[in-house]
């Protein structure tokens, strides 16, 4: 890539080294962001500026060079896009609404109220899988019976309860 000269065959190192940097470029924010030539263009023109104005001394490859070029740009694109995404979103209210909490008390109430109509089986089912947080065979090894049986009295125990919730 040198000349005779100690300067830099640009036109080859844009040759060698814009394909590679468009690929790490598609690949780290997808093909499909329009701004991906954009940035491909930003880099080399900011790699061979450097070549020019000297800052790079040559202590590694031109290839290593391109690509920390490549990486600490693709870096700071993601940032810039976090940041715009953040900036728009919605703030969440600071303290929740006293009637939402107020609705959700008595409706564990409720629930609390129509799990203990429910005829054991069905309880100790739902108590295990949801309560506990296991999982469907380990609900099954528990009760002696195939996990199968296990989904199915799930299943029902919960439209049991909202039958018994509309009530």
């Amino acid at each position: 890539m040198k000349k005779k000269d100690n300067s830099y065959d640009l036109e080859k190192i844009t040759a060698k080294y814009r394909p590679l940097v468009t690929f790490k470029v598609k690949k780290s924010i997808g093909s499909h962001t329009p701004e991906w030539e954009d940035i491909v263009n930003e880099i080399m023109l900011n790699a061979i500026e450097k070549i020019k104005s000297g800052q790079f001394k040559g202590e590694s490859s031109v290839g290593t060079f391109i690509y920390t070029i490549t990486r600490r740009r693709i870096v700071d694109y993601i940032r810039r896009k976090k940041k715009i995404a953040t900036k728009y979103l919605p703030d969440s209210d600071p303290f929740p609404d006293p009637h939402e909490q107020i609705e959700d008390k008595e409706r564990a109430e409720l629930l609390a109220k129509k799990l203990e109509e429910l005829k054991p089986k069905y309880k100790t089912i739902l108590y295990l899988y949801y309560y506990k947080d296991l999982s469907r065979k380990e609900v099954a090894k528990r009760l002696g019976i195939s996990p199968r049986n296990v989904s199915e009295r799930v299943h029902y125990a919960q439209k049991l309860l909202k039958k018994l919730m509309k009530k």
